[in-house]
């Protein structure tokens, strides 16, 4: 019987919280590869059972277990020192190993090696399409090439995360044939218009789907763990900051390099367009992923601040944004450029939410920062029903389209999504539900979005032709 098939005891949900934490930091070390992980719970809750058999209570139970596990007495002295306010950093205190620095340097060559197979797959693709910075591609082509640009990455990713995961060979096919099938959904789904609102709508949605395959490889095929999808979750943030910081630094590299060849009177343009950027972009991706699995001690850090300085600017935001729709007119009047900025605004309260969620250690009593969260939820909500209203109003006028569908179905999915989160936040304040809940909420309410994209993917080009 595994961990997550035990049988839940009256007084197991503070002693499940504390081993959610520190499975969740042991996950994400590069001491224990993922597949171990499961096998290592149950060891651990075993002896804490023959611990509280003798009469121990669940915490004192859980800190000897954690001492006694032996192999990983290095990474619980790491655990330790980062959580200085538990007891048991006194219990597994002990002098630490660094991680394997030749396993690291091996990781890092097969992320680089991956990262620019898939640079070189983008820009054979690009040479082939005619995509180049004087060319003159043919249209039909173009938007096949802007359909399916996350289908020359997203795999090396995936093979990336299948080879540090050692997924067993089920899991692998299973993701490689979620990947063909995807591919040949947008081969054989018809578009008629290159640059056409299906051809958008796809681009931007087959993403989603592909970066939720990735989310399979990365948990290893336990799809099913609520665990392994918040775990998934901070690897999602903590990827978006490092490849942003990624970006931002290959941009100033580029912009002085670009300077001083000018100085001499000679323009990069074209080859930064023809062949960095296909280079550098998706090599980006797998170098941000490494990233992140070599330096989550890092992150962690960083992330929950960000989180705490971003959600009350957010929130200020979010009051001039009601202030705005109150003063629009009428709801089919609101301008559509207006909508789309809100759409983006709602996706970061929801991405700030989440990954608040994902960084708060669930025994914490709720404070200050949680109610700044609950008022912007709430606002966000608003300003999503405002949103409801003047898309189904504009609709009711113009008609449905692709479009518009597509915005209804998202905007409808966050508002849930934000409901079910403020719901289960005024019950922690009124002491009737534990923080835990919500991540669970998060956790089982993510994948509809993937759902929902390859909804729009496959099934949009089919119920909107000529389009």
């Amino acid at each position: 019987m595994t961990a997550a098939q035990a049988a839940p005891t009256p007084q197991s949900d503070p002693l499940d919280a504390q081993i959610a934490r520190w499975r969740g930091y042991v996950q994400r070390r590069q001491a224990i590869s993922a597949a171990d992980v499961e096998e290592l719970e149950d060891h651990l809750r075993a002896q804490i059972d023959e611990l509280a058999a003798r009469g121990l209570d669940h915490d004192e139970a859980f800190l000897v277990a954690i001492r006694r596990l032996g192999d990983i007495d290095a990474m619980s002295g790491e655990y330790a020192r980062e959580h200085s306010d538990r007891l048991w950093k006194q219990l597994s205190l002990s002098p630490s190993a660094g991680p394997a620095a030749g396993r690291g340097r091996r990781e890092g060559a097969v992320a680089i090696a991956a990262g620019l197979a898939a640079g070189i797959a983008l820009k054979v693709a690009l040479t082939v399409t005619g995509l180049t910075f004087d060319g003159l591609p043919d249209e039909a082509a173009a938007g096949a090439m802007l359909r399916t640009a996350s289908l020359y990455v997203a795999p090396f990713l995936i093979a990336y995360l299948a080879w540090k995961r050692r997924l067993s060979p089920p899991v692998t096919i299973g993701v490689a044939g979620a990947v063909t099938a995807l591919a040949v959904a947008l081969a054989v789904v018809p578009f008629p218009l290159a640059f056409g609102q299906l051809s958008v709508l796809s681009a931007l949605h087959a993403p989603i789907v592909l970066w939720a395959v990735v989310g399979v490889a990365y948990m290893g095929g336990r799809i099913l763990s609520g665990d392994r999808r918040m775990d998934f979750v901070r690897f999602t943030g903590e990827f978006v900051v490092y490849y942003a910081l990624l970006a931002l630094g290959g941009g100033v590299l580029l912009g002085l390099t670009a300077a001083v060849f000018s100085l001499v009177g000679a323009d990069v343009s074209i080859a930064y367009v023809d062949w960095i950027l296909p280079l550098c972009v998706p090599g980006a991706v797998l170098v941000a992923a490494w990233l992140v699995e070599a330096k989550q001690q890092v992150i962690e850090n960083i992330a929950p601040v960000l989180t705490r300085v971003f959600t009350p600017l957010t929130l200020i935001m979010l009051v001039a944004l009601l202030a705005v729709l109150a003063t629009a007119g009428t709801l089919a009047e609101v301008d559509r450029g207006l909508l789309i900025l809100m759409d983006g605004v709602l996706v970061l309260v929801l991405a700030l939410s989440l990954y608040s969620v994902s960084a708060r250690d669930p025994l914490a009593r709720p404070d200050w920062f949680d109610g700044v969260q609950l008022a912007t939820i709430l606002a966000a909500i608003a300003v999503d029903a405002i949103m409801l209203a003047a898309m189904i109003a504009r609709t009711a006028e113009f008609g449905f389209s692709a479009n518009k569908t597509a915005a209804i179905g998202v905007n409808v999915l966050v508002l849930v999504h934000l409901a079910g989160h403020a719901w289960l936040t005024v019950s922690s304040f009124r002491g009737h539900a534990g923080f835990a809940r919500i991540a669970r909420w998060h956790t089982g309410y993510l994948p509809v979005y993937a759902v929902w994209a390859l909804f729009v993917t496959v099934a949009f080009p089919l119920l909107f032709p000529g389009t």
